[in-house]
């Protein structure tokens, strides 16, 4: 008898009722997905989170009554540690950066192809944090110069205060370069679950909830290497 992995359970929130059936009805269609539930602002979200407890949010910026950047601070405020991936046709620094201080694990572009929508998802449970291309360089110039601390923090003045392991700070600088756990496995020949366990450690000494929080520390340390000379 064949066994399949259990499916991914996914809450979609989004204010377009068409938008967001189309976006159900192909997530649905993938073998290891499916939607569990739907929202159209951030009030939702933190109530459908609370009930129906989805392996990952799907969920729009602007949205009427409450945002979902609303929506992701109250399901952090909960103590809620589901990923949620903010996916938007915004572009704006700020929707961008507010939603990262909040707490989102990634923030997508509704021009996506579909098929990368679901690799970046499937990605986003093994740790990765995608952000669109058309954004992504906006955020990093922004980490570079400090312009993002996390949410609620200031930026530290010196790595040393940190209390971060040399090993601890060494993969912290392989997440800013946007390496996967897998691929900072493979690099430092360890297994992923110790890279897994680093990264909750180093999360944990800094107050940071999530690996883009994690990224902005690390670019603005010095530990993230410049564009292009990474080899």
């Amino acid at each position: 008898m064949e066994h399949h992995p259990p499916r991914l359970r996914i809450l979609l929130v989004d204010d377009q009722p068409l938008f967001r059936r189309a976006l159900a009805t192909l997530i649905s269609a993938q073998f290891d997905m499916t939607v569990v539930g739907e929202g159209e602002n951030g009030r939702d979200a933190l109530e459908k989170a609370r009930a129906l407890h989805p392996d990952l949010v799907v969920m729009d910026v602007n949205m009427p009554g409450a945002s979902g950047v609303d929506g992701v601070a109250a399901i952090r405020q909960a103590g809620m540690t589901t990923p949620i991936v903010m996916l938007t046709v915004s572009e704006d620094d700020d929707d961008l950066f507010e939603s990262i201080k909040a707490g989102a694990n990634g923030y997508l572009l509704k021009n996506v192809r579909p098929e990368q929508l679901f690799d970046d998802l499937r990605g986003v449970m093994r740790g990765e944090a995608p952000i669109a291309p058309a954004v992504a360089s906006k955020l990093l110039e922004a980490l570079r110069t400090g312009g993002i601390p996390a949410r609620g923090q200031t930026a530290p003045s010196a790595a040393p205060d940190s209390g971060l392991t040399r090993r601890e700070s060494e993969i912290l600088q392989l997440v800013a370069d946007g390496l996967s756990n897998k691929e900072i496995a493979n690099q430092l020949t360890i297994t992923e679950g110790t890279v897994k366990n680093h990264v909750h450690n180093a999360l944990e000494k800094l107050h940071l909830t999530n690996r883009v929080q994690a990224a902005a520390y690390a670019v603005r340390q010095g530990y993230a290497h410049p564009e292009g000379t990474r080899d």
